[in-house]
């Protein structure tokens, strides 16, 4: 019998097979073949009878032939097989490797036989259905399905003789190549649909879902200028180039952001000039002392900074924080291995304790000052008048050293945040932490970490006192009935407090996240490595060309802070809203509406205006960009609708990975459908590592959210940017359909593509250089470079290169 004829009447036999089966419920697949139930299920039992009866006919139709071919004594000539793989390998069958081994070993495995034969039966099988599969209806679009599952099976060259392997298949179960070709899976939804897949890994989808190869170098510049000479501090102090483009581009007051705060002419404003002309002592002048002023070069300085040599303690370092009053001590003690935060302040005697008690409760009767009304400077000056005037009312001399004591710690009752008002000054402290009476307070340093401090609570009065002032200047109510709030400081810091001993053990808590009050800029993230050059130039340009982005993270990875770095780049006279539940963006652009949630009047929710509210209201005000602080729930939704509309937005999660950022938005309470995904183009991660027993903050990777497999429902995903930790720098991989989608929409080439990320480069890498961090002075230039970039980037160069 010829091979074909063989071929054929396997073939011929298969069919009969199947075709004698009962029928059944059948599913139409998306290409047009049918299939039944029975065939879905490997368990079914039918299927096992049909499975087990077409192995024992191939079996039986080799042993005929190979027992044939040895009766007439001529050679059995092996099955010519087509080559799926391009350029692979010459394969050794399992079987094959067996025989040859067995001239080497005395005896081979009977297991390892087994596996050989199962492997060629498991070819000839694949074979077959694919043959099958040629002939049907959608015979081609099932042969190059068969063909795609053939090139990950490597095909194994028959062998002259091969064993009965039933036993192998007795359950009836087929292998996982098998089942998925006998078991199509197009449109069935499965464990396997929130698999993220790299576009690397996908080679046969059409042009209407990735554009072109999107590949092509981009040179990263590495630029070693002149340092330390220009430092930006929104002096209005920048280049004359950067200022008459600024000038002639924007008329004065279009953005009074940039506008040069002049400091308050309290002596016009008020009255005051010094502490003499308030109270009683304009009147009796004649009668009173002068009050002679603290200068420190003169009186000597208010704390000692002496520091006590004790074993096993050393001082690594002393800073002011609050000069000439409060400075900060770090202390390492070798016994334990940790550092100390220990706060330095004027130390009062017992007589002195008691006169600032006094003036206390004399100007709780006597002052009537509405903070809120009055700058800081102001208040302080009108409570240090007030002071002077009681203590002069009942002949009170002090010294220049006694009376600044006592006017310093009347600061921090009053104005300032008591206890903790040194470290609130402490601009390397991001969180501070109280955890009840007599628990010292932790502070969180961005060089040592979580530290403990020197203070603590000894009263739980005092405590509870200053918990409910920090509520009451926040706006909000703490009580025993409602004994948890969060809340936002003047200062924009966020707050925790727990009222008590009702919900916190201890007593009453609070723990501070501290607001920077100058926000970080793209200059910042550059010179702490948060990002490379180019990744912050490749964002430049998304940004400026409306893709929508979402930066996933731990806490305190830096997610929030990144944010409202890359919002500069937003161009200068769009209009964004931005939704918060504390606020926390800052940015320049005269056209924006910053929005932040309320919380309610009473119990019963009355007056709450929650982020999905806010959300809701933002798409009714046309903005072209919107940013959200933070998404947790229902407003997820929102969000991806106005992606889906076309608005551009910015957004933060709590995730560390694209597969768990896709995970967390389409299960609840989010539950944004999957199609939705595609309307998002960048997801940047950030991470909170250690480098050299140093804590750091990376960008971890830069990925491309391209669009979803219509077969699979699979995100197809592009890395562009990714964190290498061993040598902590971050790499481009050299493909971006991003970037390739702006070539498309502005008409630019590769070379022109090129060029405008260098120029990005170039432009802050200068400002790197050349310090210029103050975010105001930033934005200038970046503005300057949305409106007039050759004057821009000539200045640039000029400087870097000549």
């Amino acid at each position: 019998m010829s091979d074909k004829e063989d071929t054929e009447s396997e073939e011929t036999m298969m069919m009969k097979i199947l075709g004698s089966q009962k029928k059944s419920k059948k599913i139409q697949e998306p290409g047009g073949r049918q299939y039944t139930d029975e065939e879905e299920t490997s368990t079914n039992d039918a299927g096992k009878g049909d499975l087990n009866a077409i192995l024992k006919k191939i079996m039986s139709a080799k042993k005929e032939n190979s027992s044939s071919a040895i009766q007439s004594g001529s050679p059995v000539e092996p099955v010519q097989r087509p080559d799926l793989t391009v350029g692979a390998p010459e394969y050794v069958s399992p079987s094959d490797a067996a025989a040859s081994a067995g001239s080497i070993s005395k005896e081979t495995p009977p297991d390892r036989t087994k596996e050989a034969d199962a492997d060629d039966v498991r070819w000839s099988l694949n074979r077959i259905m694919a043959e099958i599969g040629s002939q049907s209806p959608t015979g081609e679009e099932d042969r190059k399905r068969s063909i795609a599952a053939a090139k990950k099976t490597t095909l194994p060259p028959e062998t002259p003789q091969v064993k009965q392997t039933e036993q192998l298949y007795e359950s009836g179960r087929l292998p996982d190549e098998l089942e998925a070709l006998r078991t199509p899976q197009v449109g069935q939804p499965t464990d396997l649909d929130e698999k993220i897949v790299s576009v690397d890994q996908i080679s046969d989808l059409s042009a209407r879902i990735l554009p072109k190869s999107a590949t092509f170098s981009v040179e990263e510049i590495r630029i070693h200028g002149r340092v330390n000479v220009y430092e930006g501090r929104g002096s209005g102090t920048l280049p004359s180039e950067i200022n008459k483009i600024w000038q002639q581009q924007f008329p004065s007051g279009i953005f009074k952001e940039f506008d040069l705060e002049e400091e308050p002419d309290l002596e016009k404003k008020t009255g005051i000039t010094s502490s003499k002309k308030i109270g009683l002592s304009g009147i009796f002048k004649a009668i009173r002392h002068e009050t002679e002023e603290y200068n420190p070069k003169l009186h000597g300085p208010l704390v000692d900074l002496t520091f006590q040599q004790k074993p096993g303690l050393e001082e690594i370092e002393v800073y002011p924080v609050n000069e000439p009053y409060a400075y900060i001590r770090i202390i390492y003690d070798h016994a334990t291995h940790e550092y100390t935060y220990q706060v330095i302040e004027p130390l009062l005697s017992e007589p002195e304790k008691d006169l600032l008690k006094e003036l206390k409760e004399r100007l709780f009767e006597t002052l009537d000052i509405n903070t809120k009304d009055i700058s800081k400077e102001e208040a302080r000056l009108k409570l240090r008048a007030a002071a002077d005037s009681i203590m002069q009312d009942y002949g009170i001399h002090l010294s220049p050293i006694e009376r600044e004591k006592i006017l310093y710690n009347m600061y921090k009752d009053f104005l300032g945040d008591g206890l903790i008002d040194a470290i609130m000054h402490d601009k390397y402290i991001e969180d501070i932490s109280c955890d009840g009476v007599n628990n010292p307070i932790f502070a969180y340093h961005s060089s040592y970490e979580s530290m403990k401090t020197s203070l603590l609570y000894h009263d739980a009065a005092e405590l509870d006192s200053f918990v409910t002032k920090l509520a009451q200047r926040a706006g909000k109510y703490i009580s025993i009935a409602e004994p948890i709030l969060d809340a936002t400081m003047s200062d924009g810091s966020r707050i925790q407090m727990t009222l008590g001993q009702e919900v916190t053990a201890h007593g009453s808590t609070f723990t501070i996240r501290k607001f920077k009050d100058e926000p970080i800029t793209p200059t910042d993230l550059i010179e702490w490595r948060t990002f490379a050059p180019l990744s912050i130039a490749y964002i430049w340009l998304a940004v400026e060309n409306g893709k929508s982005a979402i930066f996933a993270g731990g806490t305190a990875s830096g997610k929030t802070t990144s944010l409202n770095a890359i919002s500069l780049f937003i161009p200068p006279l769009a209009k964004v809203v931005s939704l918060e539940d504390t606020r926390e963006v800052k940015l320049p652009h005269p056209n924006w509406i910053p929005s932040v949630t309320r919380d309610s009047f009473d119990a019963a929710g009355r007056g709450e205006i929650n982020m999905y509210e806010l959300l809701r209201a933002a798409m009714r005000q046309r903005p072209e960009y919107i940013i959200v602080g933070e998404v947790r729930g229902k407003e997820c939704q929102t969000l991806f609708q106005a992606m889906s509309t076309g608005h551009v937005t910015y957004s933060t999660i709590h995730a560390d990975s694209v597969s768990s950022v896709v995970h967390r938005i389409e299960n609840p309470p989010m539950d944004v459908p999957r199609n939705m995904l595609s309307a998002l183009d960048i997801v940047c991660i950030q991470v909170q590592a250690r480098v050299g027993g140093k804590r750091i903050r990376r960008n971890k990777q830069i990925i491309e959210i391209l669009d979803i497999d219509p077969r699979t429902n699979e995100l197809i995903t592009n890395e562009v940017f990714k964190w290498r930790s061993a040598t902590d720098e971050i790499n481009y991989s050299g493909k971006s359909y991003v970037l390739e989608e702006i070539m498309e929409a502005k008409g630019w080439n590769e070379n022109r593509m090129r060029e405008e990320l260098k120029r990005r480069q170039e432009v802050l890498e200068w400002m790197r250089i050349k310090k210029i961090r103050h975010y105001k002075d930033v934005a200038k230039i970046l503005i300057s470079y949305h409106r007039d970039p050759e004057t821009v980037i000539e200045t640039v160069r000029k400087d870097l290169y000549e």
